[in-house]
């Protein structure tokens, strides 16, 4: 009985602790409390915005010397607390924060000053003006209310470079020492408050790209078109002729209309080729009489010519020629030289 007490205990024991554990990792959120001032206008702390909470949070604040508020503007992504956005901004003094759960258990408590919290708006208003000896100015300006207290960082590179150009300036312009026109430039600009105004490392969300020069390909990031020239386009050319040559080898009809065949005539006149040898008459069954009568009956006559000697008497010289004809009726064939002697 007392081991089975025991027992009994160190199991209640151990169901209380994973109670109590699940109960924290449920109203302790993984993201962190973060706020930001936006230009100086308004601030928004966020606690779940990046992963929801299990349950509403409060949340309450003070300056210092002042009364204990709670926040008046939740943020809220389906009916739960993410955030709390404030409308009056404070600077240079210290701004107290906290998070509690449902039941009073304080998740997140912060103490900052609110300057060092800004986060300025990305430049705007971005202008090209090109100097004497190929140089260039790049000039930009700012929807801050404080813009005597932003810096300002530029990142840029031309078409042909590898590596990023990096450089800070307190005003709000920059000026390219050297530029080559052919080439392509690409800027990005960002700001922060410096340090002069607060103590911080908040960047602004980079503006950009911005696009100086006229060549207009880029070695590292090609337009579209670029891609579609080099790419698409021969690939789907190629797909295209393969469709329409596989449509082509399918469809007899469609080949037989572009390529007709040449017929042979063997597989229709058999007996032609083999029985009569391509005899035709003979194949189409004409008679021999009616093959006869298309041969020539005639013979043309001979003219035969005599050789006339000063002396008298006459050779004729006909007789070779109707000896190999066979002779013709009429036509004397002696060779006998005939000579007049009175």
């Amino acid at each position: 009985m007392e081991a089975s007490r025991e027992q009994r205990m160190f199991l209640v024991l151990v169901l209380l602790f994973l109670g109590r554990t699940e109960q924290a990792t449920e109203s302790s959120p993984q993201q962190d409390l973060e706020c930001s001032v936006f230009d100086y206008e308004y601030m928004d702390c966020d606690w779940g915005s990046k992963q929801k909470p299990a349950g509403n949070y409060s949340l309450y604040y003070w300056y210092e010397s002042d009364k204990e508020k709670q926040c008046e503007i939740y943020l809220q992504s389906g009916d739960i607390n993410t955030g709390c956005r404030f409308r009056e901004i404070k600077l240079f003094k210290y701004f107290h924060i906290y998070v509690n759960t449902s039941d009073g258990m304080k998740v997140f408590q912060k103490e900052m000053q609110l300057q060092n919290q800004v986060k300025p708006s990305p430049p705007i208003d971005f202008r090209f003006e090109e100097k004497s000896n190929n140089q260039l100015l790049l000039s930009w300006g700012s929807a801050s209310p404080k813009k005597h207290c932003l810096e300002h960082y530029i990142t840029y590179k031309s078409s042909k470079d590898k590596k990023w150009q990096e450089v800070k300036t307190n005003d709000m312009k920059y000026s390219v020492a050297s530029v080559d026109p052919q080439k392509l430039y690409t800027f990005y600009v960002k700001s922060k408050v410096r340090s002069v105004c607060a103590t911080t490392n908040v960047w602004s969300d980079p503006a950009g790209p911005l696009f100086w020069g006229t060549n207009t390909t880029r070695e590292d990031d090609p337009p579209v078109s670029i891609w579609i020239q080099r790419s698409i386009i021969p690939v789907g050319s190629v797909l295209l002729l393969l469709l329409l040559l596989l449509i082509l080898m399918r469809m007899d009809r469609v080949w037989l209309v572009l390529m007709p065949r040449i017929p042979n005539p063997r597989n229709k006149f058999e007996d032609l080729f083999t029985a009569h040898q391509g005899n035709f008459s003979e194949w189409a069954g004409v008679s021999k009489d009616a093959v006869e009568s298309f041969k020539p009956n005639y013979r043309e006559s001979i003219c035969c010519v005599s050789e006339l000697f000063p002396g008298g008497g006459y050779l004729p010289i006909c007789n070779n020629a109707m000896g190999k004809a066979g002779g013709v009726a009429g036509i004397p064939a002696d060779p006998t030289l005939k000579v007049n002697i009175e």
